[in-house]
């Protein structure tokens, strides 16, 4: 295979992708364009991004504002759909995959690239999510993944490479974490937390307070949502990006979002991650209650189904696939209803609903009540358990006979 002459490098400015602009010029001479999604990192991380990128030898480099995106058109997708990957995860890295290499193959097509490149490494689920987008929007590009061809084995050898080519990280061979950041969450992997007997060390933490170091009093927070999408916090209607940011800042001052997961990777491995997502926590809390005022039973569980289905396609990289975008129409209509107000009580740590209000309840208090009334006549219920106890009597004869 020829060797592309002008290759689109999705660029984060961390310890990989730094030394990956340096050693595509000398392994492959060729011209690097360098793209950069600003999904909510912050400020710290896009600073001199460009300057860095230029003078460890790209040509351009582009820094897209993908911010609002991010939250309304693919987060607030997964909002709906309620997808958690293993009971806790919320996904934050793997929902941010597809869009950054959206961006990255609509930047190289723009721009007269013959190839893309990642940093992602030849051990974890990134690469899968990376190259399936590739595949979906320009399988006509040919793709380099350094991780899979250099020498390099580990981060302190890329640390060593780095310095030996005057690229200048802020990582350390005493203090290693790979981290990835965006407005949903921060994810915290490899130094002390490989092992999964070493509890994580309090120097991880980034975003949120030690619940241990809370606020003694417990806050509140109401979250409005339309069609289940969030739009408020405490009344005041926000843009998306907005809203969250303000999510974040609640729940990370009560300690809320932490956790600490040994996940199943795609690639076959267990691995070990801590992630923090004090916004996304209180969301994804809140949305379940008001689902649970909202939607019918059968839906409803019909739902949480599809949710995990959900959730693994997201982990796995198989956003742009004609089922992910079923489901999505799906969890879009069953949605409609989920309109309304949650109130949420914060306090070290913890979440509690304090109320669920909404124009499309289906909760009837003349129904629910235990007081006897015209709405719900008590003694038809004898004849549906009758109904529903035939198999199981039945059976509880044939086995009683079949034991004299």
């Amino acid at each position: 295979m020829n060797k592309p002459k002008k290759v689109a490098l999705a660029y984060s400015g961390g310890l990989d992708t730094s030394v990956i602009i340096p050693w595509l010029k000398e392994n492959y001479g060729c011209e690097v364009v360098a793209v950069c999604g600003d999904i909510g990192q912050g400020a710290d991380e896009l600073a001199g991004l460009e300057e860095k990128a230029r003078k460890t030898g790209a040509s351009e480099v582009h820094i897209e504002d993908m911010r609002e995106e991010f939250v309304s058109q693919y987060l607030w997708k997964l909002v709906r759909s309620g997808g958690t990957y293993e009971h806790k995860y919320l996904l934050g890295t793997s929902i941010a995959r597809p869009l950054l290499a959206k961006k990255q193959v609509e930047v190289a097509l723009q721009t007269g690239c013959d190839g893309l490149a990642h940093g992602c490494t030849g051990k974890g689920n990134d690469q899968v999510r990376f190259e399936l987008t590739y595949k979906a929007l320009a399988p006509q590009l040919q793709v380099i993944a350094p991780w899979r061809e250099w020498k390099i084995v580990s981060r302190e050898d890329a640390i060593e490479y780095a310095r030996a080519h005057n690229v200048p990280i802020s990582q350390t061979t005493t203090k290693i974490y790979s981290r990835d950041r965006n407005i949903w969450h921060i994810s915290h992997e490899g130094g002390a937390l490989e092992n999964p007997a070493n509890a994580a060390p309090d120097e991880i933490w980034m975003l949120t307070r030690s619940p241990a170091q809370a606020p003694d009093k417990p806050g509140e927070v109401t979250i409005g949502f339309e069609k289940g999408a969030p739009v408020s916090v405490d009344g005041k209607r926000m843009k998306a990006f907005e809203l969250l940011e303000a999510l974040n800042r609640i729940g990370a001052e009560h300690g809320i979002g932490r956790i600490d997961l040994v996940e199943n990777r795609f690639v076959g491995m267990k691995s070990r991650g801590c992630y923090e997502t004090p916004g996304g926590t209180l969301i994804m809390f809140a949305v379940r209650e008001l689902e649970a005022l909202t939607l019918d039973k059968s839906t409803l569980h019909y739902k949480q189904q599809r949710a995990l289905e959900y959730a693994e396609m997201v982990y796995n990289g198989l956003w742009f696939t004609p089922l992910r975008e079923a489901l999505d129409a799906f969890f879009e209509k069953v949605s409609e209803p989920v309109t309304g107000e949650v109130k949420l009580q914060l306090y070290k740590g913890n979440v509690q609903p304090l109320s669920r209000t909404s124009p499309y309840s289906l909760y009837s208090l003349d129904i629910a009540s235990f007081t006897m009334g015209a709405s719900y006549d008590q003694k038809d219920a004898l004849g549906f358990i009758n109904l529903i106890g035939l198999p199981i009597k039945v059976r509880a004869a044939a086995m009683a006979a079949k034991a004299k």
